[in-house]
């Protein structure tokens, strides 16, 4: 592999450039659209500016950003250096309709096309296969495709005979390398026995912050300002982000499983999981006494509160509130570490770990761009 192509194979933090880049003649250009310009979305497109001129430089790698998809509106032909800082000043705008902007990504003169999507929709996620099928290459750290209607997901799955490629490495635990590690092992004959983690920053932040000195609800306000948690915290704090996650990493493995097959424990009321968005934030403090309450019950026993998902061997899934001993793994976590553990074939005796932050634009943004990366590095020049 040569020193670009390794580059992008490899563009994850933190690794240097060479101090002598090497020239190329193999260039190629990427036209991509973005779905989703919300706080990932945000930071992913200022990390794709700031990187533009060195790929091109150094790897021949042209990223042309063709345009962005709001809620309501879409922006066209909007390689606009202010984009991020002034989305109605673009050069083009029109209300939303996401074939249309596939197209216009897509273009007619064959290039290379690649479609982003920081949304959190499920609606979006529906139009994933009719993409990969026109050979649109699609990067998403959602969760909803891959945790979605089995059946969906086969046919996106499926839609990669075209040739377009579907990564979504973002999707789990952020800017980490979980799912390529899984499908490293598997790819090379090993055999999952069982993973089990913390795949929540969200939680594990909550976690590692929860010490009796502050309500929890006060941390769950302190979290969501940070955007550390979903749009809706209940998403995080019902443990079905995580059950949604491990569905992905079960239909990696290959057991078709589905939301409803994970038993998860959430943390939510059910009076609160009822209530619109607004109202339930202002009663977050009903979180306050149970949640001091599983704090003193650990304590008690010696050890910490960890968030865990744990899928066997058997492809059996669960996600709950446990009590670790003080020398458990999980329980040496920091702010918003993720950890997974992966227990093989191979790594049996000693389990292979993946850890580090889980949570926040940035990382995540990071995720995506590497994904964006590793589809990039096998793209044929075209004129």
């Amino acid at each position: 592999m040569n020193t670009c192509a390794s580059q992008l194979a490899e563009h994850l933090p933190p690794r240097l450039l060479p101090v002598h880049p090497v020239q190329t003649a193999r260039r190629r250009v990427l036209a991509v659209g973005l779905i989703g310009p919300g706080r990932v979305g945000s930071a992913l497109l200022d990390q794709l500016r700031a990187a533009q001129p060195r790929l091109a430089r150094d790897c021949g790698l042209e990223l042309k950003l063709c345009g962005v998809v709001a809620s309501k509106r879409m922006w066209l032909d909007c390689d606009d250096a202010e984009l991020n800082g002034r989305h109605g000043g673009a050069q083009i705008w029109r209300p939303n309709d996401l074939d249309a902007f596939a197209a216009h990504v897509r273009g007619n003169d064959g290039r290379h096309a690649l479609l982003i999507d920081c949304s959190a929709s499920d609606e979006v996620a529906t139009h994933y296969a009719r993409w990969l099928a026109a050979g649109v290459h699609v990067v998403t750290p959602n969760k909803l495709a891959g945790s979605g209607p089995l059946a969906r997901w086969q046919a996106i799955r499926a839609a990669g005979a075209s040739g377009a490629r579907f990564r979504y490495e973002a999707t789990v635990c952020a800017g980490l390398p979980v799912v390529q590690t899984l499908r490293d092992l598997l790819d090379t004959g090993d055999e999952l026995l069982a993973a089990e983690g913390m795949f929540s920053g969200t939680l594990a932040w909550l976690c590692n912050r929860h010490d009796g000195r502050q309500p929890f609800s006060a941390l769950v306000r302190e979290a969501h300002a940070l955007g550390y948690t979903e749009p809706d915290p209940r998403d995080d704090l019902s443990g079905l982000d995580v059950a949604r996650k491990l569905v992905i990493l079960a239909r990696e493995a290959g057991w078709p499983l589905s939301m409803d097959d994970v038993a998860v424990e959430s943390l939510v009321p059910p009076a609160l999981a009822a209530l619109p968005l607004e109202a339930c934030m202002q009663r977050l403090g009903e979180l306050d006494a149970p949640m001091a309450a599983k704090l003193a019950a650990a304590r008690a026993e010696g050890g910490v509160l960890r968030h865990v998902a744990h899928l066997d061997r058997h492809g059996r899934a669960s996600v709950r509130l446990a009590v670790l001993p003080a020398t458990h793994a999980f329980a040496h976590t920091r702010l918003t570490d993720n950890v997974v553990q992966f227990s093989t074939r191979r790594y049996c005796d000693n389990p292979m770990l993946v850890q580090g932050p889980g949570a926040g634009p940035e990382v995540t943004a990071a995720g995506v761009f590497a994904d964006l990366l590793r589809i990039a590095e096998s793209l044929e020049a075209r004129a």
